[in-house]
């Protein structure tokens, strides 16, 4: 039998002997009384244990002699309560006993979430988590909201704790709604906790908004012990902020109460936080104190989490600046078991926690230089591929260029030979067509005979001409004319009138050196298009090459 097993022995030995005699003395009206009426006067001497462990006693005896196991469990839950630190894990133990017992899946799952919390007090958290995950098991099979719920924001504290924020969020908002309206202190844990995971994740101004309604709700539900909290969370919200002063200002104003509750865990934040904002302000005889305090904790508690760690690059900074070399040592062996401690805790955490002194940098020098060497080569790397990279890109657009060129001189080429061929006209009817069935030989013959007046006259480079224009021009209907056009010139409408512009304005560079010269916005104009983007669409489209290359290839060949 180990020494563990002993001191349980024990204890419950020492407990039994105590309800025993606890039981002698209970007076008779006592034990008489409902269990409503004990859990009220219970609740009355909530701050007076020595009272209210007359009627917790007479609420265990009545429920074993009953052996109603819920009421057991619930007994021992009243005297774990108000149990010191060190016997609240034996009354956790009873509880689960006994609920085992009633083969009830909520009370055996509420009984192992009451471990988990026990253990999450003393900042064990994977035992806590451990337990969590057995309740959530059991509690998940049932239709206990409640219960479901409760389960849900301890798991989440677990989840801040490791870093998981955004999961974290997730559940306490699930909290917050469900506990609202009637769970009060639940309800006020939940918003607390939902600030404390925004300011984790740098949004100062949810964190704000979240502590000032809690500070209004704590008020309105008459729980006034919950506002130290909320200032707590507040003040180290404004230091992420930089308002170090009034940091400093929120959390001492919180720390007594905080300190009276025997939250070892939020005194050792705040001090952190309140020594920080000194040391920002470069008060750094004022922040040594304070995180001494925090020293002192991690010694007494053992409780230390990342980011109360840099307490300790602090302090080794602080004495080495002073030249003292035996609180310097003090301070990174403090800070190497630190280290040990949180990778133990949770293996989540290895490789979260950026480490300004890791364990080699605190043993050897060298070390430090080379992580700087590979550091500048990483860089060197990125820059030579940024170099490479850029490289490749003006390469590639080099060689697109020069492809572009050669493909748009092959086709300057070929329109040069058909401008040039004395047969070429810019637009030609299709005789060998047969006629269009049902448009009358002489309404076809008509609207022809206009289209190819519309093209020697150049009506084609005024402006705006569209299909319902042209056809009430011709006297005709656009039916009509969009076949005889599409059936005698082999285009629809658009492209009809625009490759008249376009061959037009390649004449007119050819035979004319001054308009050469002309810029996009002047040749669309001259062809009668409405803006510059559509002349220089419809050129590229025709000639399958921009403006300025055609021009440019002219000039070179002097024609």
């Amino acid at each position: 039998m180990n020494q563990n097993h002993l001191l349980l022995l024990f204890l419950c030995t020492v407990l039994s002997i105590s309800a025993q005699k606890q039981n002698r003395l209970l007076p008779d009206s006592i034990t008489t009384k409902s269990y409503d009426y004990l859990n009220e006067k219970i609740d009355q001497y909530k701050k007076d244990s020595l009272k209210a462990s007359v009627y917790m006693y007479a609420y265990l005896n009545k429920a074993k002699k009953e052996q109603n196991w819920k009421e057991i469990v619930n007994s021992y839950q009243n005297l774990l309560h108000q149990s010191p630190d060190n016997l609240r894990l034996v009354y956790a133990d009873s509880m689960i006993h006994y609920a085992k017992k009633s083969n009830n899946e909520a009370i055996i799952g509420s009984a192992y979430l009451s471990k988990g919390i026990v253990y999450y007090g003393q900042k064990k958290h994977n035992l806590a988590l451990d337990n969590y995950l057995i309740s959530n098991s059991y509690i998940s099979k049932t239709n206990d909201d409640y219960l479901i719920h409760k389960v849900k924001y301890h798991i989440a504290l677990i989840k801040y704790y490791i870093g998981f924020y955004d999961e974290a969020i997730s559940l306490f908002k699930e909290c917050i709604t469900f506990f609202k309206d009637d769970n009060p202190r639940a309800y006020l844990n939940s918003l607390h906790s939902l600030g404390l995971c925004y300011n984790k994740i740098g949004n100062y101004n949810h964190c704000s908004e979240t502590n000032t309604l809690g500070l209004l709700e704590s008020k309105r539900l008459k729980i006034l012990e919950m506002e130290p909290y909320f200032i707590h969370s507040q003040g180290i919200n404004e230091f992420f902020k930089l308002n170090y002063g009034l940091a400093i200002k929120d959390i001492e104003s919180s720390l007594g109460a905080i300190i009276e509750n025997k939250d070892f865990a939020n005194e050792s934040i705040g001090n952190f936080y309140i020594g920080k904002s000194y040391w920002n302000l470069q008060r750094r005889d004022n922040a040594v104190p304070f995180f001494k305090k925090v020293d002192l904790n991690f010694n007494t508690k053992a409780y230390i989490r990342p980011d109360l760690r840099e307490t300790y690059e602090l302090l080794i900074d602080y004495y080495k600046s002073k030249n003292n070399l035996e609180n310097q040592l003090y301070y990174i062996d403090q800070l190497l078991r630190a280290d040990s401690l949180l990778v133990e805790t949770n293996k989540y955490l290895i490789g979260k926690v950026h480490k300004e002194y890791d364990t080699k940098e605190l043993l050897h020098e060298k070390n430090r230089i080379k992580a700087q060497l590979i550091l500048e080569m990483y860089y060197d790397y990125i820059f030579i591929g940024i170099i490479l990279l850029l490289f490749l890109v003006i390469l590639y657009g080099t060689y697109r260029h020069y492809k572009n060129q050669k493909l748009y001189k092959q086709r300057f080429d070929e329109l040069m030979l058909k401008v040039n061929d004395k047969n070429w006209v810019t637009s030609k009817i299709n005789t060998i067509k047969p006629k269009i069935l049902s448009i009358k030989p002489e309404a076809i013959a008509n609207i022809l005979k206009q289209l190819q007046k519309f093209e020697d006259d150049k009506r084609f480079l005024e402006k705006d001409w569209n299909l319902i224009k042209l056809s009430a021009a011709f006297n005709s209907n656009t039916k009509y004319l969009s076949k005889i056009i599409f059936h005698y010139r082999d285009k629809r409408f658009v492209e009809y009138v625009n490759d008249l512009k376009i061959d037009y304005i390649i004449n007119l560079l050819k035979e004319d050196r001054i308009i050469r010269n002309y810029t996009n916005k002047a040749l669309g104009e001259e062809a009668g298009f409405s803006s510059t983007q559509r002349f220089v669409n419809a050129f590229k489209s025709k000639t399958k090459m921009p403006t300025a290359f055609f021009i440019e290839q002219i000039k070179k060949e002097g024609l």
